[in-house]
């Protein structure tokens, strides 16, 4: 009888929460319009409304500055914009400055135009330059408008953290705003959009347990506001039209309470899983390179590269030995294209690299077949050290 079939791709989806499945069902069953008045509308907004507030916890911030979306792309698209709003006054962005291993909905620069968007280089380890952003900044044209700094908060491949209060700081002495992708961080670091000193935070359902096609941008306050990219009936209090999507936002709600619990303990546990398999990985394969293992990543993540075994081949080989994992991000994953986060690292990305990554329902046992299952394909890798 063969084997289960193991998860390890937690990063690019985390598997739907009992109590997320429960709310989505329950929600299912309600049948008012949140911006109807009469009784069964207000049940609908309720929800809506308590979904908004656990979002707010979350992220250390305000109900009232949380944007519902369908998700974290287009919540990238809503904030990257150079129109804004300071009341009911114009605000224009002049440039927006990018980090070079950013996720691509962000990467790709939102509304901005190509030429308005600057990419920033990371060094050898992973971490956003800061030196070269001070730098990036300081040339800044204050005539075409403020500038816009977006930085995400944990690497959706390596698990990096980035400096992000020390990029914000950089952002204020020149006056500009502050985007952060926090998809990849939500449950897995305390978030507080004050203390990071965000302008705005980015983050998506079905990366804490909830449902996809949800997600959300919060702002830090309600004053200055990006112009609305989905246009209509005026919900979201005009920021995103379109009538709520009521049973993935009681899910989303049901996700962010279980992942804003003991946070610090959950990825203790799972940091100590992550570091036995990492352990086991070097026993199997002395060669392995494992990027970022020297300076502080999430707790779930492990990207690495075998030298002499391409990562598409590596990633099938995994899959028919029953280990579900990825070669870089799951948005383009599917195009097994070569990743731009090991090219501004610095690293041949010919070769690529794979990605496990792991979650609370991960068992010792499936981190010690995962061990057993690298080992394996480590070892049939061609004798000649060229790229399989």
């Amino acid at each position: 009888m063969s084997k289960a079939r193991i998860y390890m791709d937690w990063n690019a989806t985390t598997p739907l929460l009992a109590e997320a499945r429960d709310a989505v069902l329950s929600a299912l069953d309600l049948t008012g319009n949140p911006s109807s008045v009469h009784g069964e509308g207000r049940v609908a907004r309720a929800l809506v409304e308590s979904a908004r507030r656990n979002v707010a916890v979350l992220c250390g911030a305000e109900p009232a500055s949380v944007i519902f979306t369908s998700g974290a792309t287009e919540a990238a698209n809503l904030a990257l914009t150079p129109d804004f709003r300071m009341g009911r006054t114009p605000l224009k962005i002049g440039k927006l400055y990018v980090s070079a291993i950013e996720h691509p909905a962000v990467r790709e620069g939102g509304r901005f135009a190509r030429e308005d968007v600057i990419e920033v280089p990371v060094t050898t380890v992973g971490v956003i330059d800061c030196v070269a952003l001070e730098r990036s900044l300081s040339t800044h044209d204050r005539q075409s408008g403020l500038p816009m700094v977006a930085v995400m908060l944990a690497n959706n491949e390596t698990g990096i953290i980035q400096p992000v209060a020390e990029v914000a700081a950089i952002a204020r002495a020149h006056g500009g705003l502050l985007v952060v992708d926090a998809v990849q961080a939500a449950g897995r670091v305390p978030l507080s959009i004050e203390a990071l000193g965000a302008d705005f935070l980015i983050i998506s359902s079905h990366k804490i347990g909830g449902p996809k096609g949800a997600g959300a941008l919060i702002a830090r306050g309600e004053v200055m506001m990006p112009s609305p990219l989905v246009r209509g009936g005026g919900q979201e209090k005009g920021h995103r039209s379109g009538t709520e999507n009521v049973p993935a936002l009681a899910g989303f709600a049901a996700a962010a309470r279980a992942a804003a619990v003991d946070i610090e303990g959950r990825m203790a546990a799972i940091a100590a899983l992550r570091d036995r398999l990492e352990a086991e990985m070097r026993k199997g394969a002395a060669d392995v390179v494992i990027h970022g293992s020297d300076v502080p990543r999430i707790a779930n993540t492990t990207f690495f590269t075998l030298p002499g075994l391409k990562a598409e081949t590596g990633q099938i080989a995994f899959d028919l030995e029953g280990v579900a994992l990825s070669a870089g991000s799951a948005c383009s994953s599917g195009r097994l294209g070569q990743s731009h986060v090991l090219t501004a690292m610095g690293y041949d990305p010919r070769q690529g690299a794979l990605r496990i990554s792991i979650g609370e329902r991960t068992t010792q046992a499936e981190i010690e077949r995962c061990a057993q299952v690298f080992t394996k394909v480590a070892a049939r890798r061609p004798a000649t050290g060229e790229a399989a």
